[in-house]
Protein backbone atom coordinates (compact mmCIF):
# COMPACT_ATOMS: atom_id res chain seq x y z
CA UNK A 1 0.00 0.00 0.00
CA UNK A 2 0.87 3.36 -0.73
CA UNK A 3 0.12 6.50 1.26
CA UNK A 4 0.36 10.01 0.35
CA UNK A 5 0.38 13.07 2.14
CA UNK A 6 0.11 16.58 1.37
CA UNK A 7 0.90 19.39 3.18
CA UNK A 8 2.16 22.90 2.69
CA UNK A 9 -1.32 24.77 1.94
CA UNK A 10 -2.73 28.10 3.17
CA UNK A 11 -3.82 31.53 2.38
CA UNK A 12 -2.09 34.32 -0.06
CA UNK A 13 -2.55 36.96 -1.70
CA UNK A 14 -2.99 37.31 -5.26
CA UNK A 15 0.25 37.60 -7.25
CA UNK A 16 2.40 36.00 -4.41
CA UNK A 17 3.42 32.50 -3.84
CA UNK A 18 3.00 29.06 -2.10
CA UNK A 19 4.50 25.52 -2.24
CA UNK A 20 2.85 22.51 -1.11
CA UNK A 21 4.67 19.22 -0.42
CA UNK A 22 3.80 15.32 -1.02
CA UNK A 23 5.70 12.86 1.15
CA UNK A 24 4.89 8.91 0.07
CA UNK A 25 5.53 6.10 1.48
CA UNK A 26 4.14 2.56 1.99
CA UNK A 27 6.13 -0.56 1.63
CA UNK A 28 5.18 -0.66 -2.43
CA UNK A 29 5.91 3.26 -3.36
CA UNK A 30 8.64 3.07 -5.71
CA UNK A 31 10.75 6.07 -7.34
CA UNK A 32 9.97 4.77 -10.62
CA UNK A 33 6.42 5.69 -9.62
CA UNK A 34 5.16 8.98 -11.99
CA UNK A 35 3.60 11.66 -9.31
CA UNK A 36 0.57 14.08 -10.44
CA UNK A 37 -0.73 17.49 -8.94
CA UNK A 38 -4.56 17.83 -9.39
CA UNK A 39 -7.07 20.65 -8.03
CA UNK A 40 -10.85 20.82 -7.17
CA UNK A 41 -12.78 23.76 -6.88
CA UNK A 42 -15.63 23.88 -5.40
CA UNK A 43 -18.74 22.46 -7.15
CA UNK A 44 -15.88 21.77 -9.93
CA UNK A 45 -14.33 18.84 -11.48
CA UNK A 46 -10.95 17.17 -10.12
CA UNK A 47 -8.54 19.05 -12.93
CA UNK A 48 -4.97 18.02 -14.17
CA UNK A 49 -2.19 20.47 -12.93
CA UNK A 50 1.39 18.76 -13.68
CA UNK A 51 3.26 15.82 -13.61
CA UNK A 52 6.03 14.41 -13.58
CA UNK A 53 8.02 11.48 -13.88
CA UNK A 54 10.83 9.31 -12.11
CA UNK A 55 13.72 11.59 -13.78
CA UNK A 56 12.15 14.97 -13.80
CA UNK A 57 10.56 15.46 -17.41
CA UNK A 58 7.60 17.25 -16.36
CA UNK A 59 4.05 18.15 -17.65
CA UNK A 60 1.59 20.78 -17.27
CA UNK A 61 -1.75 22.16 -17.66
CA UNK A 62 -1.32 24.94 -19.93
CA UNK A 63 -3.32 27.58 -17.58
CA UNK A 64 -0.16 26.88 -14.67
CA UNK A 65 2.71 26.95 -17.06
CA UNK A 66 5.27 29.16 -17.03
CA UNK A 67 3.54 30.32 -13.25
CA UNK A 68 4.22 26.51 -11.45
CA UNK A 69 7.11 24.19 -11.01
CA UNK A 70 6.84 20.79 -10.35
CA UNK A 71 9.84 19.07 -8.77
CA UNK A 72 10.83 15.31 -6.79
CA UNK A 73 13.34 14.63 -4.12
CA UNK A 74 13.70 10.93 -4.92
CA UNK A 75 15.68 10.26 -1.98
CA UNK A 76 12.88 11.82 0.34
CA UNK A 77 10.09 10.23 -1.38
CA UNK A 78 8.83 13.57 -2.15
CA UNK A 79 6.75 15.68 -5.03
CA UNK A 80 6.99 19.98 -4.72
CA UNK A 81 4.72 22.12 -6.74
CA UNK A 82 6.26 25.39 -6.44
CA UNK A 83 3.66 27.98 -7.41
CA UNK A 84 4.18 31.43 -8.30
CA UNK A 85 1.77 34.78 -9.51
CA UNK A 86 -0.85 33.17 -7.61
CA UNK A 87 -4.16 34.45 -9.27
CA UNK A 88 -7.71 34.00 -7.18
CA UNK A 89 -8.79 31.08 -10.04
CA UNK A 90 -6.01 29.19 -8.62
CA UNK A 91 -7.90 28.73 -5.48
CA UNK A 92 -8.65 24.69 -5.26
CA UNK A 93 -7.67 21.50 -2.68
CA UNK A 94 -4.87 19.78 -4.23
CA UNK A 95 -4.35 16.65 -4.47
CA UNK A 96 -1.24 14.55 -5.09
CA UNK A 97 -1.49 11.05 -6.83
CA UNK A 98 0.87 8.30 -7.68
CA UNK A 99 0.89 5.99 -10.96
CA UNK A 100 2.66 3.03 -10.21
CA UNK A 101 3.18 2.37 -13.75
CA UNK A 102 5.68 5.22 -13.76
CA UNK A 103 3.56 7.24 -16.68
CA UNK A 104 2.71 10.89 -16.73
CA UNK A 105 -1.17 11.13 -17.75
CA UNK A 106 -3.76 14.03 -17.44
CA UNK A 107 -6.39 11.32 -16.39
CA UNK A 108 -7.55 10.79 -13.01
CA UNK A 109 -7.92 7.36 -13.43
CA UNK A 110 -4.58 6.59 -13.90
CA UNK A 111 -3.57 6.91 -10.95
CA UNK A 112 -3.64 4.74 -8.20
CA UNK A 113 -2.91 6.47 -5.33
CA UNK A 114 -4.36 9.87 -3.82
CA UNK A 115 -3.29 11.77 -1.16
CA UNK A 116 -6.13 13.50 1.23
CA UNK A 117 -5.32 17.10 -0.30
CA UNK A 118 -4.45 20.62 0.87
CA UNK A 119 -6.30 23.70 0.40
CA UNK A 120 -5.25 26.64 -1.36
CA UNK A 121 -6.82 30.09 -1.35
CA UNK A 122 -5.82 33.11 -3.05
CA UNK A 123 -7.21 36.36 -1.67
CA UNK A 124 -7.64 38.99 -4.67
Amino acid sequence: QVQLVESGGGLVQAGGSLSVSCAASGRTFSRYYAMGWFRQAPEKEREFVAAINWSGTSYYTDSVKGRFTISRDNAKNTVYLQMNSLKPEDTASYYCAANSAGVTTIKRGDYDYWGQGTQVTVAS
